[in-house]
Order: C-alpha cells, then structure tokens, then sequence
C-alpha cells in the first residue's frame, strides 16, 4: 500500500483508506442504502481485511448511524488502537436544541466527547469539520480546535465540503494566530464529479492541504453495473438516495462509463478499480475513501491500487469525462491557455 503525506503535516496516510458509513446501517434507511455492517463481529472481519492490506485509516462521523457507525468501528479496532488512524466529523445536528449543531465551542467540545466516548479512545488523530457553519464565527472554531489539539484529544484537523473561500480564510486565521490549521479537506471527487478541479484543487496545491475523496465511485454510478439501456441494478444505493447525491445527466455519465468499459478490458481490471485509479493520479489526492457492503465488494475496491493507467489512457477518461466549468473559470482558462501559448 503507498503512503501519502496528509497534506502540509507528518503524517502519513494510505492511498486508500476505509469509509464506515455502512456500519449501524441497518437501521437507518439513508445508510441502510449504502449496506449495513449492523454486527461487531461483521465490522471487525472487514477491518481485519483493510489491515492485511495495508489500510489503516478508517474515516467516521457522529452522524453516520446516529453514531452506531462510531460505536462499531471503536469496538472494531479494540485492542489495537496503536495499529489505526481514526478520522471522525461533527458539525451536523445531533438533537433537537438550539446548541445541537454547528462549530461554536459549546457543540464541538460536547460531540469530541461524545465521539471519544463511542470510539473507545482517549484521542482522535483526525477531527474534521463535517461542514462550514456561517453562525459561528471562524475565529471561535478554530480557537477551540486548536485547544483540542493542544489538549492532545485531536491530533490533527480537517474540514469537509468547505467552498474555496471557507478553506482559505480559515487558514487565513489560522495563520494569523499561529494555531493548528486544517491539513486535510474531505471532498467530493469522481469522474462524473470533477467540480473539485475548478477551484479547491489549486488551493489545496498552493496551501499544501491534502484531499480525502468521499464518494469516488459517483454516488454509486460508477460501479460497472450502470450501463445505457440498462435498469437500476436491485442493489444500488440510487434507489433511495439519489435525491440526496451530485446529479449527473444520463448521457455525459453512459459516455463515461464507455470509456470505463473499454480500459476494464484493456487492463483486465473492473470498472470501480480503473475509476479510483484515474483519481489515485490526480493532484493534490492524499486518499480515496472507500466502502463496501461486503467483504467481495472490499477485496475489489483494494484491487484499485499497486498498478497504474497509462497517460493515453489517463487522457481518455480526461476527455470523456471533462465538463464546461462555470464562470469565471471557463474565462480563466481560455487567457492561461493563451498566456501558455506566448510563452513559446
């Protein structure tokens, strides 16, 4: 398994690194559609797999499950919590009150003990930030994450869905006051989900932070079971949350998958491991979250990884999966393209 720096940090993290949001999902229908790993014993078979190959990075949040994701992966990992990296998130609701959500000192410090409590652990090596709350302000938030830090609970800090301005007056502030800045940003990224490229991409290069990419496979449509002219396969998380997911048209995700399709058989690999491979080459990648509902869907998914595409393949999927970006990007690239060309 290669190991990539998490961002402008020490630490060291694997290319691949293991999503729990199916653990506890049994019972709860958004998770549920993702595959559910309800048992301890289940959980810790498939934590045994990611350690055999070199995954020792499991990301979490106290969301996932209503925390049962939490509590299982905690009891997953007993007995060897010096061999793991446990990344978790807060920020989203977790009660009906007023104070039961966002980042200001009062609801940050409950859910870190909260995740603590559930994990079984008295630190957590990454504490993310699920998503950017407006209500409280930045300096409030990052003042407490550094104390976590400080208090060595939280080893080190992350956001997750930030827009480019959040990420960069966040590390704006940080700097500013010398205190512990996000090393990572957890984004959406895939081959039918390249908005990462237009903006948070060259500011994670310019400010050395590294990505963890959530969703790797489109929301479950890049599985290989998505074809044209195809139904729904019965199993497929799309049934119950597509709503909830980046919306891809029918045409631009079919010509994709195509390309998929022709590189599978080139490589002899499946489509899900061409896919994570494209993104294992992609700048600023630190690594690529992955799930499964089972230990077969696992063993695929490790398969992504120890083997490379080459550029002309690279460049296919690059032409294939290439969408118009929004303004002003699209303005941006036609004056880089000409400044390029005077240049020779």
């Amino acid at each position: 398994m290669e190991f990539r720096k998490l961002g402008q940090s020490g630490l060291k993290v694997p290319v691949l690194s293991y999503g729990t949001g199916t653990f506890g999902g049994g019972k709860n229908e958004f998770f549920k559609a993702w595959g559910a790993s309800d048992d301890v014993k289940a959980a810790t078979r498939l934590v045994d797999l990611c350690l055999e190959a070199g995954v020792n990075l499991f990301d979490t949040a106290d969301v996932y499950s209503d925390g049962e994701s939490e509590e299982i992966l905690g009891k997953a990992v007993a007995g060897r919590r010096d061999q793991v990296l446990l990344a978790t998130k807060a920020n989203f609701a977790r009660g009906q009150g007023p104070n039961d959500l966002g980042s200001s000192r009062f609801h940050l410090t409950r859910a870190l003990e909260a995740s603590l409590r559930r994990l079984g652990t008295d630190y957590i090596d990454l504490y993310q930030l699920h998503g950017f709350d407006p209500a409280t302000p930045i300096e409030e938030t990052l003042s407490t994450l550094d104390d976590f830090v400080r208090s060595g609970k939280v080893r080190y800090i992350g956001a997750s869905n930030f827009s480019g301005w959040h990420l960069q007056k966040s590390l704006d502030i940080s700097r500013q006051y010398g205190w512990a800045r996000h090393v990572s940003h957890q984004v959406y990224y895939s081959l039918i989900g390249r908005d990462y490229e237009w903006e948070l991409q060259p500011l994670a290069a310019a400010e050395n932070v590294g990505a963890m990419i959530w969703s790797p496979l489109g929301w479950g449509r890049l599985t290989g079971k998505i074809r044209r002219g195809q139904p729904l396969p019965e199993t497929s998380r799309l049934h119950a949350t597509a709503d909830y997911g980046p919306p891809v048209e029918d045409e631009h995700l079919y010509a994709v998958v195509e390309v998929l399709d022709e590189i599978a058989r080139e490589t002899d690999k499946t489509v899900p491991q061409v896919a994570l491979n494209w993104l294992v080459q992609q700048p600023t990648v630190s690594t690529i979250i992955v799930g499964a509902r089972n230990e077969e869907q696992l063993k695929q998914n490790l398969g992504a990884v120890g083997w490379k595409l080459d550029p002309d393949q690279l460049e296919r999927l690059n032409a294939a999966s290439q969408r118009t970006a929004p303004y002003p990007y699209w303005h941006q690239n036609q004056f880089q393209t000409q400044r390029r060309q005077s240049e020779f």
